[in-house]
């Protein structure tokens, strides 16, 4: 913990909720550094050799600053390499970025400084066909659980997040 947040100042690795969630409510804020990369992904398992071989996720990105901010696809907010989000919603690195992720059944939203800059349904025939076009194709268990672990990825740079809130349906 840095200053009351969450923070990556050394190698950690991904760290994941204790808990399973299928549906949910996450909101968050976090902070990265020029050039920093980090990313949130959900209903991740334990199958797998990484998080990101079944969970998607939500790039947590300097725009400016890393070279995935040149695509809309891998930029701030998008579905990793799935679904762009738009341009011009992401805060500068240094700054705190407020998110929030609601999944009910197979409908996702993400939201990024209250706009809502993604929306899909998991295993639509637009959802199957964008991953059969991409690097996740060659993992069977990629957006397929119906519940999982929320992860938040160590990508090497150092990231912080703050006032964590994960709400489930009663």
């Amino acid at each position: 913990m840095v200053d009351g947040a969450l923070t990556r100042v050394g190698r950690a690795g991904d760290l994941i909720t204790r808990d399973m969630f299928g549906d949910f409510d996450l909101e968050l804020e976090w902070q990265v550094t020029k050039g920093g990369n980090s990313g949130i992904m959900y209903r991740v398992t334990e199958n797998t050799e990484a998080t990101y071989q079944s969970g998607p996720e939500m790039q947590v990105l300097d725009d400016e600053g890393h070279a995935d901010g040149r695509s809309r696809l891998t930029a701030a907010g998008s579905v990793y390499g799935l679904y762009a989000a738009p341009a011009g919603v992401v805060k500068p690195a240094g700054e705190w970025n407020a998110v929030r992720v609601v999944a009910r059944g197979r409908h996702v939203e993400h939201w990024l400084n209250g706009v809502k800059v993604v929306e899909y349904e998991l295993g639509s025939p637009d959802w199957e066909a964008r991953v059969a076009a991409s690097k996740f194709k060659d993992w069977p268990e990629f957006g397929r659980a119906p519940s999982g672990h929320i992860a938040l990825q160590d990508h090497g740079d150092r990231v912080a997040y703050r006032d964590i809130r994960i709400r489930s349906p009663r």
